[in-house]
């Protein structure tokens, strides 16, 4: 080998070398042109076409809060049952005023097991946030008006056995405590029979010409039930699994049955009244530390949770009783949100939960609603509408939509075709059916596209949480240096800074005006500034308290002060923030 030939070697290996190491997933700046309405060059790349697991989010989290150190913090609020952090993502600019001096908005998902789409649409809340401020002005004023405190998961434990554990598309709903679910003093959680080894649970059918279904002839796939006088092919078994305590049902001594939303402090009732309670109100850690938590932060006015699936913007009560707490005043701003939300979310319906859904004792929405004054809406994540079933009026058209979606826009990927398994007491069966990741999932593809969606109707709840303004000061001089100091305080948002249940149950404090600079001889509410109508508060003048400022309203104040030359007026509410002004 000669010297040149080396030479030429070496070099070609350092080439292969320098490509092969380089980065393949993305773009250098110059070669990206944006598309409207997405962060192109965005400090942390996430992929939003996939479902993550507990360490996958707290990865996210925690690279969000890194990327992005003077707009978010990271901090666990309490562990679950088995000990992992519930993570809380604070958004705001911390760099204008402390966080607690601004609007609040709680946003957290995946309270049941398996609803797992909302941890993702919360983070990428986290991330379009993060990554379009100062890039894109409504963002920007957002955050410097507002905060945000995000969970992306309130039941990681339930969260890790969905996705690890076999399962169906609706299980498990609970966290992972042990209970006896099915009344043979076992308190079972373990997995269902996966018995292909999957991670999916299907169906079971077996042959049998007396048997009442057969393939459609259009999809093998697919079970249709025979008409009268026709011969049968299969009989169906059900849920794939074994009947291991002999009671006639498979999975039948499986995860337990409690319901984390059902285990919230406002009409809670116990499990024989509420199927799904738990011990009592708050037993549950994960709900502990949201409660906790939200109680010591009562800026939070507005709050968006988020569940699947049926495409609806579902406001409380759970139950009729409390309809006729809702004051005319809640009802109209639930309604002015909930319309906006029926426009940004195609196939989505804003509706009432016990009267378009069903009766939900010891909810999480009423808590919020009823115990902290919170404007709350529970998204029911994902609708059929996307899958086409909306096209069909005929029911058996319907049915087909499913399998037509797969095939046609999943390439199939959504089904375990059907294969024969020797069944320890069915004998000869076959296995086969939807994995549980669709149904109640959104596939990748449809996954961002409703997260945006989702995102934008909860970006507008939150621009509407309260946004104060001094906006007027009249300064008149009444002799021997006293002064009439009048300043009108503005709402220029829906939400109160006091909804109507809060005034009713007197959860919050009232708002507080208050005046620096000048010894305060009087203080009093002016209720027709052209009338001159007032009302005096006679103790402690210098701090006005004002039990409500409207949305899209204001209020007037009017001091009598002595002395002073430099004035500062502060507007003090717990859930309208603070605001200052000099002069």
């Amino acid at each position: 080998m000669n010297l040149n030939s080396s030479i030429f070697k070496i070099k070609l290996l350092l080439f292969v070398l320098i490509i092969f190491s380089k980065p393949v997933s993305g773009q250098s700046v110059d070669q990206i042109f944006k598309a409207a309405g997405t962060p192109a060059t965005p400090k942390v790349e996430i992929h939003w076409n996939r479902y993550y697991d507990f360490d996958g989010v707290t990865a996210i989290s925690q690279k969000l809060a890194e990327a992005h150190p003077s707009l978010a913090t990271l901090e666990s609020i309490g562990e679950s049952y088995e000990g992992r952090e519930i993570w809380l993502l604070t958004i705001t600019n911390f760099e204008n005023k402390p966080h607690h001096e601004k609007p609040g908005f709680w946003i957290d998902a995946n309270i049941h097991a398996n609803e797992i789409q909302g941890t993702e649409i919360s983070l990428y809340t986290a991330w379009y946030l993060l990554e379009s401020y100062g890039q894109n002005d409504f963002i920007t004023n957002l955050l410097d008006e507002k905060v945000f405190y995000i969970a992306p998961t309130i039941n990681p434990d339930g969260r890790e056995d969905y996705i690890y554990n076999p399962n169906t598309g609706s299980s498990p709903r609970s966290g992972t405590i042990p209970l006896d679910d099915s009344g043979d003093g076992i308190a079972a959680n373990d997995p269902y029979d996966d018995l292909n080894n999957d991670g999916h649970i299907t169906q079971m059918r077996r042959r049998n010409p007396l048997g009442q279904f057969r393939e459609c002839p259009e999809d093998p796939r697919r079970m249709v039930r025979v008409g009268p006088g026709e011969q049968g092919e299969f009989e169906l078994l059900g849920q794939e699994g074994i009947d291991r305590n002999h009671d006639g049902r498979v999975n039948s001594d499986g995860v337990g049955r409690y319901d984390p939303n059902r285990d919230w402090g406002w009409n809670w009732q116990p499990d024989h009244v509420q199927r799904g309670a738990y011990h009592y109100p708050f037993a549950l850690p994960e709900n502990r530390a949201v409660r906790d938590f939200v109680i010591a932060h009562p800026n939070i006015a507005g709050a968006q949770t988020y569940h699947n699936m049926g495409g609806m913007i579902l406001r409380g009560p759970g139950i009729r009783e409390d309809e006729q707490k809702y004051t005319f005043m809640d009802r109209n701003v639930y309604d002015a949100l909930g319309e906006l939300g029926d426009k940004l979310l195609p196939g989505y319906r804003y509706l009432i939960l016990f009267q378009d859904l069903y009766s939900v004792y010891g909810g999480q929405i009423d808590w919020f609603h009823f115990g902290r004054g919170i404007y709350t809406f529970t998204n029911e994540l994902f609708t059929r509408y996307m899958y086409f079933y909306e096209h069909y009026e005929d029911r058996e058209e319907a049915r087909k939509a499913p399998y037509l979606f797969d095939r046609y826009l999943l390439f199939e990927d959504a089904f375990v075709p059907w294969e024969e398994y020797d069944h320890p007491q069915f004998g000869k069966i076959e296995i086969g059916g939807f994995k549980k990741n669709f149904g109640r999932l959104h596939p990748g593809f449809l996954l961002e596209t409703d997260a945006h969606r989702n995102m934008a109707f909860t970006l507008f709840h939150a621009y509407h949480t309260p946004q104060l303004d001094i906006h007027d000061v009249q300064v008149k001089e009444l002799g021997r240096g006293q002064k009439e100091i009048t300043a009108v305080i503005a709402n220029s948002r829906i939400i109160p800074t006091h909804s109507g249940i809060d005034l009713r149950y007197n959860i919050e404090r009232p708002n507080y005006i208050s005046i620096e600079g000048g010894e305060v001889l009087a203080a009093m509410r002016v209720h027709n500034p052209d009338l001159n109508i007032v009302e005096e508060q006679k103790k402690n003048p210098s701090v006005i308290e004002v039990e409500n400022i409207p949305g899209n309203g204001h209020v007037t104040v009017r001091w009598i002060v002595d002395g002073g030359r430099n004035y500062t007026i502060k507007v003090d509410s717990a859930k309208g923030g603070v605001v200052r002004k000099s002069f």
